[in-house]
């Protein structure tokens, strides 16, 4: 009799990740999960709080779990990685007038690139996530992430940065199965986390003031600065420029009659621009920072794709031009809210990811 592949689950405690466990050893894989120690060094008490998907009790429940299903389990120490790919890049981008994707970067540098070196290191030959989305290869030959059958929960626009490499040592077993069947097979299984509620917010910072943790990180307040429009115009004072981020309406103090927006942000002069809703959209974008998926570059451009903006955008139709090494234009059929600097934009043929970038 052959060996089993080996395969390590990432398990954040939470019921997709669990049942993705579940799934791959009635495929008959040798299943092994870990938990990624990603928290700083803070108290039992903040940990447990602040720790999202992968704090204190993401860890009891993740092990309560493997216990269930009679697998290994460990706990692996990624804090250096998590601090310089994530939370340092999370903070640069604030501070420099851009909105970053935390949860892409932590994806593709320390879930994948980190947790992937370490698990190849003992001897496994996959590693997989609960994430909702499917692994493919393609008739040109390379791997590419397929949507998941449930538009609702589809994790797709996160997932873009994955490399060749990491893809091919890649299982997503619950991209096939909706939400409620996942949760179905968990309450079967008797599975303690059969109801965890999911989680939402930024791991690290569950209470969403994003300004409020660079400053306790960094030590540093950002300096206020002025509210102008576009023909620079002094409409007030803002509270420092992490405070904000492109299309944002609430919490600008600014008594103008009716509703503004911010449209730009100067870091470079601290100043965050304000204009009408109008002014909020865009009819095109520049993106650098390029991961080509199911296809090896822009040899095929210009071409008619989907795109999406941001996580929670249903995506656009739009023409995509290589303008320039590592350098993409994108034209949208239709003008769309908030193009934001930091943000991704991922590129989709149909149900495949093409690939993306950074929005410059």
């Amino acid at each position: 009799m052959g060996r089993k592949e080996k395969v390590v689950v990432g398990m954040s405690g939470g019921v997709d990740s669990s049942v993705a466990a579940w799934l791959l050893l009635e495929q008959g894989y040798d299943v092994v999960g870990v938990t990624m120690q990603i928290w700083q060094d803070e108290d039992e008490d903040t940990q447990s709080a602040n720790g999202g998907c992968c704090g204190l009790s993401a860890v009891e429940d993740a092990r309560h779990v493997a216990r269930e299903l009679g697998i290994p389990y460990y706990v692996m120490n990624f804090k250096d990685e998590f601090k310089a790919h994530v939370i340092d890049y999370f903070i640069d981008e604030y501070v420099h007038g851009r909105t970053p994707n935390p949860c892409i970067a932590c994806n593709r540098y320390v879930k994948w690139e980190s947790l992937l070196k370490r698990s190849m290191d003992i001897g496994a030959d996959y590693i997989a996530t609960g994430h909702y989305a499917r692994v493919e290869r393609l008739a040109n030959g390379r791997y590419a992430i397929r949507s998941s059958v449930t538009a609702a929960k589809d994790q797709t626009y996160a997932l873009y940065g994955l490399t060749q490499e990491q893809l091919k040592h890649t299982l997503m077993p619950v991209g096939g199965y909706h939400k409620e069947e996942i949760r179905a097979m968990a309450e079967r299984l008797n599975l303690p986390v059969a109801h965890k509620r999911d989680s939402q917010e930024i791991c690290f910072v569950p209470d969403k003031d994003y300004a409020g943790f660079i400053s306790r990180s960094t030590g540093m307040c950002p300096p206020a600065g002025n509210f102008v429009d576009r023909q620079g115009r002094v409409l007030g004072q803002h509270k420092g420029i992490t405070h904000y981020t492109v299309g944002q309406r609430k919490g600008l103090g600014l008594a103008m009659g009716h509703p503004v927006f911010v449209t730009e942000l100067h870091p470079e002069t601290n100043e965050v621009v304000i204009g009408e809703e109008e002014e909020v959209f865009s009819s095109e974008l520049t993106c650098s920072r390029l991961n080509w998926m199911s296809v090896s570059g822009s040899e095929d451009m210009p071409r008619k794709v989907s795109a999406k903006i941001r996580y929670a955008h249903k995506g656009a139709p739009c023409r995509v031009e290589e303008i320039g090494p590592d350098l993409v234009k994108v034209r949208f059929d239709e003008p769309q809210r908030a193009v934001t600097p930091g943000q991704a934009v991922v590129f989709y043929d149909g149900e495949y990811v093409l690939g993306g970038g950074t929005i410059l």
